[in-house]
């Protein structure tokens, strides 16, 4: 489980997930496997309300293991994201790196009013 050397990189894929969050139990947005060879570059983190009336609150956190497992660390708790507004929980000025057996998720305050952009970077040596 060691992340890859990346001064010695072989590929650099790059990647979009979107996600509706439509419940309120945590969902996991990007997911580093063990043993995946690989590390993440975590670019940007959007989270958007659709709701046009109502206020709902978003959780991000990463995760000590991947799919969710593990410690979670946050890096936002119970932040509320007006109506139809979004919220950039992290943007090229503060990316960080998903190294093997780590994961991000998101938690809503309310079902169906989420949805979550996430775009990074696959690197492996």
């Amino acid at each position: 489980m060691a992340a890859p050397n990346i001064v010695n990189v072989a590929t650099i894929t790059a990647k979009t997930a979107t996600v509706a969050l439509s419940s309120t139990s945590q969902t996991t947005l990007v997911s580093n496997a063990a043993s995946s060879d690989k590390v993440f570059k975590i670019n940007m983190i959007q989270v958007a309300n659709v709701d046009g009336t109502n206020a709902c609150n978003v959780t991000v956190d990463v995760h000590s293991q991947d799919d969710g497992g593990g410690t979670a660390y946050s890096l936002v708790s119970t932040i509320s994201v007006p109506a139809d507004a979004s919220l950039v929980v992290v943007d090229k000025n503060t990316a960080l790196y998903l190294e093997e057996d780590k994961s991000i998720t998101a938690t809503a305050g309310t079902a169906n009013d989420l949805e979550v952009i996430v775009s990074y970077e696959e690197i492996s040596d």
